[in-house]
């Protein structure tokens, strides 16, 4: 049973427990501070709306003291070649020249080309509001990447010779933000997203390639690959969010600028523009559609152990426009132990991709995750 299923069937075992959370009130009443018992049918419900979908980073504040921790399991699917907004095939790839014909035992076209690409990430976050003008927030993902290849055979040619597989896992890049509210107006919020990217995550890792004379190599693997940026980022962000009646939207801006180099370059520089709008029926859940346009700048310099006959080595293939669009569910529980907690469910595919160079072109995305503050 693979790493994606296990968590998908734990993350099913949980909404099963929260749709069962009535049942599991002892006597359907709660003691507050004063010692007095009240029934929960005096507790004011809990909007579903109250939180963004579960994809949308850092959009909400908390008040004075609260806490909040949570989890998300992000899956993406990456399947097909791409250049700029035209399809190609692994053939066609082959016969693209190798930017690095001239070097020692480089042969003058691709040999060696991915052909899917997945990465599933766990991320842990937790909030923290010292007032309630600011929320302090920390996420820390740990990921597994698994990319497939052909190797051709020569080089030269559209023969292949055979296909491997490699793998990356491990922790990834923490990131420590702050949000600084603007301010409220009736039910319209404002703040400001600032923070950090720390480099903690691995840009070392290695693989074992299937070169195009038969031999088996190890060697660093592509960019893309490795677990973090090796750079220290700055993320700064705007967000605005609005309700009415049963019926909620917000927009978020968001940016990730590179600092320095690590082992001869950096990550291209990100913006994010997102906005959503959400319906919520009951107050226990709410239904939410987003629409996300992305701006990813190529690589600037390269790693001097990354050479070889593959696109992903090649820093100017990184980067590029996306627009995708997302559905989605929020659950709050509103009753028992699971008061409070809250289950989400997001899933998107783009609707446009213009790619930098030679890239595979991404086909869905989902997050699950979940929510409890206290």
């Amino acid at each position: 049973m693979t790493q994606t299923s296990l968590t998908a069937g734990a993350l099913c075992a949980a909404l099963a427990l929260w749709l069962t959370a009535p049942a599991m009130a002892h006597d359907g009443t709660t003691a507050p501070k004063d010692g007095l018992r009240v029934s929960v049918t005096d507790l004011p419900p809990l909007r579903a709306d109250g939180h963004a979908p579960i994809g949308v980073m850092g959009e909400h504040r908390h008040k004075t003291g609260e806490v909040m921790l949570s989890y998300r399991f992000m899956h993406m699917d990456m399947e097909g070649y791409r250049s700029g907004t035209n399809r190609l095939s692994p053939e066609q790839v082959a016969m693209t020249p190798n930017t690095f014909f001239g070097l020692p035992g480089q042969p003058p076209n691709i040999r060696v080309a991915p052909t899917s690409m997945t990465m599933d990430m766990h991320m842990f976050g937790a909030m923290y509001a010292p007032n309630d003008r600011l929320t302090l927030m920390a996420m820390l993902p740990y990921i597994t990447k698994q990319m497939n290849h052909i190797t051709f055979a020569g080089p030269a040619g559209t023969t292949r010779l055979g296909t491997f597989k490699s793998q990356s896992e491990g922790w990834g890049d923490l990131k420590v933000s702050a949000l600084y509210g603007l301010g409220t107006w009736g039910n319209h919020k404002l703040h400001l997203n600032f923070g950090a990217s720390l480099p903690t995550g691995s840009t070392t890792e290695q693989a074992t390639v299937l070169t195009p004379t038969g031999a088996l190599a190890t060697m660093r693997m592509p960019y893309g690959m490795q677990l973090g940026s090796g750079t220290f980022d700055l993320l700064p962000g705007i967000t605005y969010s609005a309700r009415s009646g049963n019926t909620g939207w917000g927009a978020q801006l968001t940016g990730v600028i590179r600092t320095g180099k690590n082992n001869g370059y950096h990550l291209g520089n990100e913006m994010a523009m997102t906005t959503w709008a959400s319906y919520q029926p009951k107050p226990w859940i709410s239904l939410s559609g987003r629409i996300e346009a992305k701006s990813v700048g190529d690589i600037s310099g390269r790693d001097s152990r990354m050479v070889g006959p593959s696109p992903t080595l090649n820093p100017d293939n990184y980067g590029g426009e996306t627009v995708t669009l997302y559905a989605g569910v929020n659950l709050v529980a509103q009753k028992g132990a699971l008061r409070g907690h809250r289950l989400a469910l997001e899933v998107g595919a783009p609707v446009y991709q213009d790619l930098n160079g030679l890239q595979l072109e991404t086909d869905w995305t989902t997050t699950l995750g979940w929510q409890y503050a206290f």
